[in-house]
C-alpha cells in the first residue's frame, strides 16, 4: 500500500454554524488525511454532508461526504449526485442510516441502490467532464456480500479486539482500499450508553474499569490501537472517531509521531 491514511470523522453540525467543524478539521489537520462528514447524525437534522464537505475541501483538506439511505429516495439522491458534482464533492460513503428520532424511513432507496444510481445516472451524460465519483460501503466483521465489492472503498465497524479484526481481515476479498474502525471512548458513561444501545461492539470489561478512573483511558486505547493495526499492514487505514475529545487525540497523536501521509 502507498501510505496508511487516517480518515477522521467530524461531529456535524445541528445548527446553521459550521465553526466548530472548521475548529475540528484545524486541529486534526495535522494528523488527519482526510474528514468524515456525517450525514443526519444519529437521527438528528444536521448541515448537508454535501455542503459540508464542499466547506472542508475549502480550507484545502479532503473531504468524504457520508449518505445515508434512510432519509432519501431515489430523486432526492439523483439531485444529490448533480449537487455534489456542482460543489466539486466526488467522495461519499453510503450508509443505511441511524433510525430517525422522529418521523420514519424512505422505502425507495438502500445502500445497493445507491451504489447503482452511482454507476447508472451518476456516469449519465448529464456528468460529462465531471467525476467519476468514488463510493464506499461499511462492513461489520462478517461475510462481506457480493454486491459490496462493487464498491470503491471498505469502512469496517470500529471495535476494540485486535486479534478479531486481524483475523476478519484476512478473510476478506476486497479490491479497494479497506479502513478499521477506531472509536475513542470518552468517558465511562459513554462506554456504558454504548454497551446498553447495541451489541456490535463488544468494550472489553478492563476497558470499562480504566474509564471509571481515568478520564484519558479511552483515548490511549485508541492510539494503541492505531498503532497495533498501521503495524500489521493489513489495512490502508482506519477511520477515527474521536467525538469530543478530538482535541487530546490530536495532541496525543502528535506526541506519538503521527503525520498526516497527505501533502
Amino acid at each position: 500500500m502507498s501510505g496508511f491514511e487516517v480518515i477522521a470523522e467530524v461531529e456535524p453540525a445541528t445548527r446553521p454554524d459550521l465553526s466548530r467543524v472548521r475548529h475540528q478539521v484545524a486541529v486534526l489537520a495535522p494528523v488527519a488525511d482526510a474528514f468524515l462528514i456525517p450525514d443526519n447524525h444519529l437521527g438528528r437534522a444536521t448541515v448537508s454532508s454535501i455542503a459540508v464537505a464542499h466547506e472542508v475541501a475549502r480550507m484545502g483538506e479532503t473531504a468524504i461526504a457520508c449518505l445515508n439511505s434512510r432519509d432519501r429516495n431515489r430523486l432526492g439522491f439523483r439531485r444529490d449526485l448533480l449537487t455534489a458534482a456542482a460543489y466539486g464533492v466526488d467522495r461519499f460513503l453510503c450508509v443505511f442510516g441511524d433510525q430517525p428520532t422522529s418521523g420514519g424511513r424512505s422505502n425507495d432507496l438502500n445502500v445497493a441502490r445507491m451504489l447503482e444510481e452511482v454507476q447508472t445516472f451518476g456516469s449519465s451524460e448529464a456528468f460529462t467532464g465531471y467525476g467519476p465519483f468514488s463510493i464506499g460501503v461499511t462492513s461489520r466483521m462478517s461475510a462481506l456480500p457480493g454486491w459490496k465489492r462493487q464498491a470503491d472503498f471498505l469502512f469496517v465497524q470500529a471495535g476494540f479486539d485486535l486479534e478479531a479484526l486481524l483475523a476478519w481481515r484476512s478473510e476478506l476479498r476486497f479490491d479497494g482500499p479497506v479502513y478499521a474502525g477506531v472509536l475513542v471512548l470518552a468517558s465511562a458513561g459513554m462506554a456504558k450508553t454504548l454497551v446498553e444501545a447495541t451489541d456490535e461492539i463488544d468494550v472489553p470489561a478492563s476497558l470499562l474499569e480504566r474509564l471509571a478512573s481515568d478520564h484519558d483511558a479511552g483515548i490511549e486505547v485508541a492510539c494503541a490501537l492505531m498503532e497495533h493495526i498501521k503495524e500489521s499492514r493489513a489495512f490502508d487505514g482506519v477511520h477515527l472517531v474521536a467525538v469530543g475529545r478530538y482535541r487530546t487525540m490530536a495532541a496525543r497523536l502528535e506526541a506519538r509521531g503521527w503525520r498526516r501521509h497527505r501533502r
